[in-house]
């Protein structure tokens, strides 16, 4: 039985989306827990500022969710911030309140509790994180929540960043854990994967792509050649998901 006020209807905020993990998680989960008249179906917005006319058509919303490449975006648009997802600098959820937009953060949850396991087997202390776009950031966040080194590797590099350019053999041995936040890989284009000396990995590397669609990525196939461990990111959107599950049924 519904709770009073209640609102049964999601989905996702991006752009060419029809990809989406999410639509059919959620489809799926509401199936599942026999909730009927939940649903769930994916935004395509061609500007984050076709976001107040969404808003305004849309007025039965009970959540969204936030993927490329609005996750920063958005910010401007929110009442509130959760403190993790002001810290982070990127949304992946937002709840809606009667004081308008809360945005929540629950990429960095899902990378964390999907890299753990992985963390228990062997010591990967320092961290290179491929990209920089907003699910990097979320990235960044955990390892340092978790007290591992990392240096971002962008194409166009920041102080205190590397291009791509600048992985050495030194640097790459000394960096056995490699996240490629790019989107690089993703299907249709499933031959790409990004450009970083492979020739150097070895089986103390762990790759993790958070790409999942090819469920094993060219980056991922490139590291199990030399002996690397790898993993997709299906397991952190299904962890994601979930705790965006719990924000929205929060009072």
């Amino acid at each position: 039985m519904e709770k009073a006020g209640k609102k049964n209807r999601f989905g996702l905020l991006g752009r060419n989306i029809s990809y989406s993990f999410s639509r059919g998680y959620f489809t799926r989960f509401f199936r599942e827990q026999g909730l009927t008249e939940h649903s769930y179906e994916n935004f395509d917005l061609p500007d984050i500022s076709d976001l107040e006319t969404l808003l305004k058509e849309e007025q039965d919303l009970g959540g969204l969710n936030v993927t490329i490449p609005y996750k920063q975006q958005i910010i401007p648009y929110l009442h509130r911030l959760h403190p993790e997802a002001r810290e982070i600098g990127a949304v992946n959820t937002i709840k809606f309140t009667k004081t308008g937009l809360e945005g929540y953060n629950t990429d960095a949850y899902g990378f964390q509790k999907s890299l753990e396991p992985y963390l228990n087997k062997r010591d990967h202390a320092h961290a290179l994180i491929l990209g920089s776009g907003g699910a990097s950031l979320a990235i960044a966040y955990s390892l340092k929540k978790m007290g591992m080194r990392f240096v971002t590797v962008s194409r166009q590099p920041e102080e205190g960043q590397w291009g791509y350019e600048d992985l050495t053999e030194e640097r790459i041995k000394s960096h056995t854990l490699i996240i490629n936040c790019t989107p690089l890989g993703t299907f249709p284009r499933v031959e790409e994967k990004p450009e970083i000396p492979y020739e150097y990995l070895t089986a103390d590397h762990l790759l993790f792509d958070l790409v999942y669609n090819p469920e094993k990525t060219a980056f991922m196939k490139a590291g199990e050649q030399r002996g690397a461990t790898t993993s997709n990111g299906l397991a952190m959107l299904e962890f994601q998901a979930q705790k965006a599950w719990e924000i929205w049924q929060e009072s």
